[in-house]
């Protein structure tokens, strides 16, 4: 079912051919004998896999598998017993339905060894999140930039800006630079389109790219988030380890696990719908 990476050793063929009924049947024996040292090579691992959620779509060097439920068992092909063999297990599952997670482990293991599998612990480096955008409404973003008290001389980052309208509401409250990453490449030419019409093009850089992946956010004094619990999570402790104190973080609706937010503000939209809003400030390292 799935290919291993290690290349396996077969027994070496016998070519000879010979003419007497006599050496053909102790040629006969000896592949026996062959063989059957070869099958008392061969073993099976098993696999537990545990996954985030019962319908997450697994995948097992690259092979698609059908197993459903958080929890699935596997055999491997019959391996060299005892040889060192690395699979890469991935899996994709949806939280809700603006958010696509990915996450990739590969594990070595030896040939005839169970192997338990947890990919349900984050790992923030191997993570992936892509989030479907939704724009915030301009009377909120206003909010946001009232509860972050964006002002002049701040560095305002955030991941995932869409059509940049943050970012450019961001320059226009006194911010000296603002930095936008976006992993949708339309949506990135679109912000940059934007930030052109509003004229603070030479403000606004956009970065093109994954905002959890080798990312320097140490510059920021203000983050602006809307992204997901989810993204939030994977993206809280690349903040905690370079954000400096006294940094403001203002997410739109969603939280970063159990890391308290020092203020949290509910809104009634110009649209009658209720919004919330959450303030954290960056202490100092203890």
């Amino acid at each position: 079912m799935f290919a291993a990476r290690t290349a396996r050793l077969f027994g070496l063929a016998i070519a000879l051919c010979f003419l007497s009924s006599g050496f053909a049947g102790m040629s006969t024996a000896q592949d026996k004998k062959e063989e059957k040292k070869d099958d008392k090579k061969k073993v099976k691992s098993k696999l537990k896999i545990t996954v985030p959620q019962d319908d997450a779509e697994l995948t097992i060097e690259k092979t698609l598998t059908k197993l459903t439920g958080t929890t699935r068992d596997f055999d491997t092909p019959e391996l060299e017993a005892g040889k060192d063999y690395s699979y890469t297990f991935t899996v994709v599952w949806r939280p809700n339905n603006y958010t696509v997670m990915t996450r990739t482990k590969n594990l070595d293991f030896k040939a005839g060894e169970d192997l338990n599998v947890d990919l349900t612990k984050a790992d923030p480096k191997n993570d992936k999140a892509v989030i479907r955008w939704v724009p915030t409404p301009d009377d909120i973003v206003e909010e946001m930039m009232k509860l972050g008290k964006v002002k002049e001389g701040d560095i305002v980052y955030e991941p995932g800006p869409g059509d940049g309208r943050v970012l450019i509401a961001a320059i226009k409250k006194g911010a000296k630079k603002a930095v936008g990453i976006e992993i949708d490449p339309k949506k990135a030419a679109e912000a940059v389109e934007n930030t052109k019409k509003a004229k603070v093009d030479d403000k606004v850089k956009i970065i093109e790219g994954d905002a959890l992946k080798d990312r320097d956010y140490s510059e920021a004094t203000v983050v602006m988030l809307y992204m997901g619990n989810e993204f939030d999570e994977l993206l809280r402790p690349i903040l905690e380890k370079q954000l400096k104190p006294g940094t403001r973080i203002v997410s739109h609706r969603f939280l970063m696990g159990d890391w308290a937010p020092d203020k949290t503000i509910k809104i009634t939209g110009a649209d009658g719908d209720e919004y919330t809003l959450h303030l954290w400030t960056v202490k100092e390292k203890k």
